[in-house]
């Protein structure tokens, strides 16, 4: 292409890549337009070994079939897109194992940076570090272990999810929570339970419902919660988790707020439910 052009390699080198020389503005036209005839491509990797930068970041999640972590990732990917960044997603499909894979495959890649959000209250902090790639955690990691970490308060808001059912009047309150080995199901039970304490109300573990953070999961929840005596209100852990239970309601011609009040966690554009009086 430098041929092309009628100029050396290296003038080129610094049209490509906007320096570090200047170029007088008809040789750097004369180098456009050899690359439009040409239809010459950066070669990447060869850019990202000089560089010592991929400009490439990856973004492992637990599933993204979960709308909360679904959105997070779409928001960042455009973050990502504007700024001139690619991000490469890892789905683990809730598999731990397929985690760890999906962690070494990008660290193989050498991308600039991670952001990771794991399956259980393990993550594979010590693998990244081995490699001194820069990351980010989006969930709740152990103080001691030092690492840059951005996470929700949940249990802080699992307890204001709850009092705003208590302030309108409610007072007999039920949970459908996550599997209870979570951490973060923890906090949010934890929310739950807390506000009802301080609101001097009965915590009643018959009215504890533990599923999976999924539709089906919220159906069976509420299909079970239902054989015993209707709560006032309710208060489920994650929006696909609020579908689930809106359908089981439907079912018993059930509806909310009317029949049962209802407030979800986790919600995205998909769904705003909260009670009303």
């Amino acid at each position: 292409m430098a041929r092309e052009a009628g100029t050396s390699v290296a003038v080129v080198s610094y049209v490509i890549n906007n320096g570090p020389r200047p170029v007088a503005e008809l040789t750097r036209q004369r180098v456009l337009d050899a690359i439009e005839k040409t239809g010459y491509r950066p070669n990447g990797i060869a850019r990202a070994l000089a560089s010592g930068t991929t400009k490439t970041y990856g973004l492992v999640v637990p599933n993204i079939s979960n709308p909360f972590i679904s959105s997070m990732a779409h928001a960042l990917q455009r973050e990502a897109f504007a700024n001139g960044q690619v991000l490469l997603l890892g789905d683990a499909g809730d598999s731990r194992q397929r985690e760890f894979e999906l962690i070494n495959n990008l660290l193989l890649r050498q991308v600039d940076g991670l952001l990771y959000t794991s399956v259980d209250h393990h993550p594979y902090i010590e693998l990244i570090q081995s490699t001194a790639t820069p990351f980010v955690m989006l969930d709740r990691v152990d103080p001691a272990q030092q690492v840059c970490a951005i996470r929700v308060d949940e249990r802080a808001a699992a307890f204001q999810a709850t009092q705003h059912l208590i302030e309108h009047g409610h007072r007999e309150i039920a949970i459908i929570c996550g599997p209870l080995d979570m951490l973060n199901t923890q906090d949010r039970v934890n929310g739950w339970r807390d506000a009802l304490l301080q609101a001097g109300l009965p915590v009643r573990n018959e009215w504890i419902f533990a599923t999976s953070y999924t539709r089906p999961g919220g159906y069976q929840a509420a299909q079970q919660m239902l054989k015993g005596r209707l709560p006032q209100a309710l208060f489920t852990t994650n929006e696909l988790q609020a579908f689930g239970c809106l359908r089981a309601m439907a079912e018993h011609n059930l509806t909310a707020p009317k029949d049962l009040a209802l407030i979800c966690f986790n919600g995205t554009s998909n769904l705003n439910i909260t009670c009303r009086h």
